[in-house]
C-alpha cells in the first residue's frame, strides 16, 4: 500500500452530477489559489457535458473558461473528460477533428485527457490516444464498468493491457453507474495492479451508498488515484467526498498528505455556491439520496433523471416502473452495451417508446438504428438479430472502426463560419455543437441584440417524435 493520490472533480463531475453542470467559472476562480495549494493529483475541470453547458446555458466560451482556470492554477494538472470518437459531442467525428481538438486542449492548458468510449470498442480510442500523445499531454483511457453476461474480470484486465499497448500513461476504471461493489473493486485493482505497469485510477459515485467502501478497498488492493469531490457537491450522485477520505487514511501508509484545514477552506467556499444553485433551482437535495434502483436496474442516476423527464413530458409517469424493467430488456436485444453517454440515453429513450408505444420495438429512435447499424462501434454481446432487422433492414451491418468512413470534416466547419470566427477553437465549438454554439456567436458577436438562453433539446412528449437524444445527462 502507497500513499493514495487524488482527483477532485469540484469543477466538473459533482457539479455535472448535482447541479446539470451549471456552475459558472466566476463560481470557480475564487476557489482556485486554494484548490491549487492542496496538492491534488488533478483537477478534472472540462469535458464532459461543461463544454456543451457552456455555450447552450451559461453564455461562457468553454474556451476561455480553460485559459482562465490554467492561469489560476498554475501548479495543478488539469484535467477533461474525452469522449473518444464522440469528442465531446453525441456522435462520431472524423480523425481531423479529433486531432484538432486534442491539439486545441492542450494547448489552452489541459494536462491530463481522460479517454472513454461508450462500448470500450478501443478502435474509437485510437485516434484520441495517439494525438493526445503527439501533442504532449498525459493520456488516460478509460474502462467503461458495467455487469452483464460478457463483461467480466478477464474482460476488463484484457482491454486495460489493450490500452496500455496503445500507449496509456494511466488507466481508469470508469464506474459511470456505481455499480463497482467493495469485494469487486479490491480483486479487479489488485489484478491490475499484478498485470499491468502503469497507474490504475479509480472513479465511481456514490448513487448507491457503496462508493467510499468501494474507495477504502480499492486502497486496500493498491489502487493509485481516486475521483473525490469536495463536500458540498460530494456523494449521493456525484463521487464519495473528499475530506472523509482524506481524513478516513490519515496516518496509514496510504495517507494521501492533504492537508483537512485547506480542503475545509475550499469547501466553504462551495458551500456557498451549492446554496446558490440550489436557490436556483439546478441543485436538488434528492440526488444526495442513496438510491439502489442503480443496483437493480444498472441505470446510471443521470439517466434515472432522464426517463423521469420523458415520461412527464408524456403524462405518463405511472410508466416508470415499466421503463426501468423494459431496459434491461433493451439492453440485452442490443448487446449489453455499457450505459454511458450516449448508450444510456439510446437504450433508455427505446425503453420510453417501447413502454409507451404499447409495442415491441414498433418504432425506433434513429439513434437505436444507428447503433444496431454499427456506427458507434462494435457491440460487445451478440445482438437480437430479429431486433436488428426490424431496426435497419436488410442493411450491412459496419464491421470496420465507423471513422474510417468519414471524410476529413475540419476545413468544411472552418468555411462555414468563416464569417463569425473569433478564434480558431470557435470551429471546434461549432463541429461539436452547430446550432448552439452558432447561437452563442450571435450573442458574443452582437451582444445587444440576443439575450435569451437557448432551449434545451430534449425528447418529444410524443412516441413517434423520439429521435433526439436529451443532452444533459449527469451519468457521464
Amino acid at each position: 500500500m502507497a500513499k493514495l493520490h487524488i482527483t477532485d472533480t469540484i469543477l466538473r463531475d459533482a457539479h455535472q452530477s448535482q447541479a446539470a453542470t451549471r456552475m459558472r467559472v466566476e463560481d470557480m476562480l475564487p476557489a482556485c489559489e486554494i484548490l491549487d495549494s492542496i496538492g491534488y493529483w488533478s483537477l478534472e475541470c472540462w469535458g464532459g457535458a461543461t463544454f456543451d453547458s457552456c455555450l447552450r446555458f451559461l453564455n461562457e466560451d468553454p474556451w476561455d473558461r480553460l485559459r482562465k482556470l490554467k492561469k489560476a492554477l498554475p501548479n495543478t494538472k488539469l484535467q477533461m473528460l474525452f469522449r473518444g470518437q464522440n469528442i465531446l459531442g453525441y456522435k462520431h467525428y472524423a480523425d481531423d477533428v479529433v486531432e484538432q481538438f486534442c491539439r486545441k486542449a492542450i494547448e489552452n492548458g489541459i494536462d491530463v485527457i481522460r479517454i472513454f468510449d461508450a462500448l470500450n470498442d478501443v478502435r474509437n480510442l485510437e485516434a484520441a490516444i495517439k494525438y493526445t500523445k503527439k501533442y504532449g499531454g498525459l493520456c488516460e483511457p478509460a474502462i467503461s464498468y458495467t455487469i452483464s453476461p460478457v463483461h467480466n474480470e478477464d474482460y476488463f484486465v484484457k482491454l486495460a493491457k489493450e490500452l496500455v499497448q496503445m500507449g496509456a500513461d494511466t488507466i481508469c476504471i470508469k464506474d459511470m453507474a456505481n455499480l463497482l461493489l467493495p469485494y469487486d473493486a479490491y480483486s479487479l485493482v489488485k489484478r491490475l495492479k499484478s498485470e499491468v505497469n502503469v497507474p490504475i485510477h479509480l472513479h465511481t459515485h456514490n448513487t448507491t451508498g457503496t462508493g467510499d467502501m468501494t474507495y477504502l478497498m480499492a486502497v486496500q488492493a493498491g489502487v493509485d488515484i481516486v475521483d473525490c469531490a469536495l463536500s458540498p457537491m460530494g456523494n449521493g450522485t456525484a463521487q464519495p467526498a473528499t475530506e472523509s477520505l482524506v481524513a478516513t487514511l490519515k496516518g496509514t501508509k496510504a495517507d494521501t498528505g492533504l492537508d483537512l484545514e485547506k480542503l475545509s477552506e475550499a469547501a466553504k467556499h462551495f458551500r456557498g455556491i451549492a446554496a446558490k444553485l440550489t436557490q436556483e433551482g439546478f441543485l436538488d437535495p434528492k440526488v444526495l439520496k442513496v438510491d439502489t434502483n442503480t443496483l437493480v436496474y444498472q441505470v446510471p442516476g443521470g439517466m434515472l433523471s432522464n426517463l423521469i423527464s420523458q415520461l412527464k413530458q408524456a403524462n405518463a409517469e405511472d410508466r416508470y416502473y415499466d421503463v426501468l424493467a423494459e431496459i434491461p430488456r433493451v439492453r440485452k436485444d442490443f448487446g449489453y452495451p455499457p450505459l454511458v453517454t450516449p448508450t444510456s440515453q439510446i437504450v433508455g429513450s427505446q425503453a420510453v417508446l417501447n413502454v409507451l408505444s404499447g409495442g415491441d420495438y414498433k418504432m425506433f429512435t434513429k439513434e437505436s438504428k444507428a447503433l444496431l447499424h454499427g456506427e458507434y462501434g462494435r457491440l460487445p454481446g451478440p445482438v437480437n438479430e430479429e431486433v436488428r432487422k426490424r431496426a435497419i433492414g436488410d442493411e450491412e451491418v459496419i464491421t470496420c472502426r465507423p471513422a474510417d468512413l468519414l471524410e476529413p470534416e475540419l476545413e468544411k466547419y472552418r468555411e462555414e463560419i468563416k464569417d463569425v470566427m473569433r478564434q480558431e477553437e470557435d470551429v471546434l465549438s461549432y463541429a461539436l455543437f452547430p446550432q448552439v454554439a452558432t447561437k452563442f456567436f450571435e450573442a458574443r458577436n452582437n451582444p445587444q441584440s440576443s439575450t435569451a438562453e437557448p432551449a434545451n433539446a430534449t425528447v418529444s412528449a410524443d412516441p413517434n417524435a423520439v429521435t433526439e437524444l436529451y443532452v444533459e445527462d449527469p451519468s457521464l
